[in-house]
């Protein structure tokens, strides 16, 4: 009881005062109050640290002036007039008048959420997250297909949570759970991760591997992965420590071969990974992805963070399918050299070394120890993606033209077609949207010019160009409903 009255006052509080809910950062240094001692206020709404007050004071004694000059209430909060230190020598770099000209205040994004006060550590509840079973029954609801996947990231998250939970005072530390994800385009691996953080109710940052450079060259830096998961946890500290890390494109910081050039997008970039994946102290900016002078900074501990790394490592398959034939010979009993050129799943047969092979340092793959490889998609996989899942394609379509009052009707046959039409493209999932916008255009921009329209029919004849949709009108049809 008193825990939940505790909470409601404090949410009371900071409705009462919203600034309270964050902390102060010192105008010179960037640091959080919590990182330093109790902020000094000064006119203008400017918070300096003691300790860069101090140095301040330190300089003005080693020119001759200000000797003996006190620190305002002996490093404690106060309030300090500037315009008693106008005159003094080695202050002629600031511009007192823009320090007190008005209010600086500090855009929210870059406002750091104070620390909860540590209370008891709570013994772990297994109830308070879903049971494998429970997760993956949840995906199924969402995604179509990639059974062992969603089997594979439901118990690999359950068992990260339960070591986020778990207390080490046996001697025994659980280790993380990273993975990594295999499969081709539009298999649905950003997918099944964003509707996994959804579900879980639990911070979640997409970063793109493209863009991470080594510090010190034209890019994000590495710490700008944990920045975006700050801002997605509000800038919450506590909150983003226990979130998760989706790393896409991770196939792209492959070791470049053949080149003579410093690999700053390549291997560098793996190597700076590797404490952050293992577990680390990371100072990240606040609000920001590239750190200076101006903005405020914080630590954050990956070490509760899960990190799932995704990517469609082209070109994998060759290396897999010269492993698995490389001991071909001629013989009744020989294995043939294109036994798996038809194989659509040969990345399902990926091993360690396929991947060192590719350009992944050992290393780095050593601290994702999930390996989970998704299905190429069929037919019957697109037709089913379309209908299947609670937020279907079709049934967003069904949705924008229910809101007309027109009922929309797909034919079977016209299902599959559109399956056959999105597999010659070779992108995936992605390429049944882009085909159902392409057919669904005129439809949706002739509809509303007739107000007698009540149903419409897509057949085959229509995704083949053949014919056209079937219209039914109001007055025959209202709405499915024979009249």
């Amino acid at each position: 009881m008193s825990d939940n009255y505790d909470e409601i006052k404090e949410k009371e509080n900071s409705e009462e005062n919203p600034e309270e809910e964050y902390e102060k950062v010192c105008f010179v240094c960037r640091r959080p109050e919590s990182r330093t001692k109790k902020m000094i206020t000064m006119p203008g709404n400017i918070s300096i640290c003691p300790e860069c007050m101090q140095k301040a004071f330190d300089s003005f004694d080693q020119n001759g002036a200000g000797a003996g000059l006190p620190l305002p209430g002996n490093g404690q909060a106060g309030s300090l007039d500037l315009s008693a230190l106008s005159n003094l020598p080695g202050v002629g770099f600031i511009n007192l008048a823009d320090l007190t000209g008005g209010e600086r205040e500090i855009p929210k994004k870059q406002k750091l959420k104070k620390k909860k006060e540590k209370k008891e550590k709570v013994p772990f509840d297994r109830k308070a997250i879903p049971a494998p079973h429970e997760i993956k029954r949840m995906l199924d609801e969402y995604v179509v297909g990639q059974e062992q996947a969603k089997k594979a990231i439901s118990v690999a998250v359950y068992n990260h949570y339960k070591r986020v939970g778990s207390d080490s005072g046996d001697g025994v530390e659980i280790e993380k759970s990273n993975m990594l994800l295999l499969g081709p385009t539009g298999s649905g691996k950003t997918y099944l991760v964003k509707t996994l953080a959804k579900l879980l109710n639990v911070p979640l940052a997409i970063a793109d591997a493209t863009s991470l450079t080594e510090a010190g060259y034209i890019g994000d830096d590495i710490e700008s992965v944990v920045s975006k998961l700050l801002q997605a946890a509000g800038n919450d500290v506590e909150k983003a420590e226990q979130g998760i890390i989706y790393i896409d494109e991770i196939d792209k910081i492959a070791k470049k071969r053949n080149s003579n050039t410093r690999d700053v997008s390549g291997e560098s970039v793996q190597q700076e990974l590797l404490k952050m994946l293992e577990g680390s102290e990371v100072e990240v900016p606040v609000g920001s992805n590239s750190k200076n002078a101006m903005v405020p900074m914080t630590t954050v501990n990956t070490n509760n963070i899960l990190f799932i790394c995704g990517g469609a490592f082209p070109d994998l398959e060759e290396i897999i399918k010269e492993r698995l034939t490389k001991e071909s010979s001629i013989g009744f009993r020989a294995e043939l050299r294109d036994k798996y050129d038809k194989d659509e799943n040969l990345l399902c047969k990926a091993e360690v070394e396929d991947l060192k092979k590719f350009g992944m340092i050992p290393e780095f793959l050593g601290r994702l120890p999930i390996l989970v490889s998704l299905e190429a998609l069929t037919k019957d996989f697109m037709v089913r993606i379309l209908k299947e899942p609670k937020n279907a394609i079709l049934r967003q379509y069904e949705k924008l033209l229910r809101m007309d009052e027109v009922q929309l009707v797909f034919e079977e046959e016209a299902l599959e077609s559109i399956a056959e039409k999105a597999l010659e493209r070779h992108t995936g999932a992605r390429a049944l949207r882009a085909i159902l916008e392409e057919y669904m255009l005129d439809i949706m921009y002739e509809i509303p010019k007739d107000d007698n329209i009540g149903r419409v029919t897509i057949t085959k004849a229509y995704i083949e160009k053949t014919g056209g949709p079937l219209i039914d009108m109001r007055g025959v049809m209202r709405l499915g409903v024979q009249a």
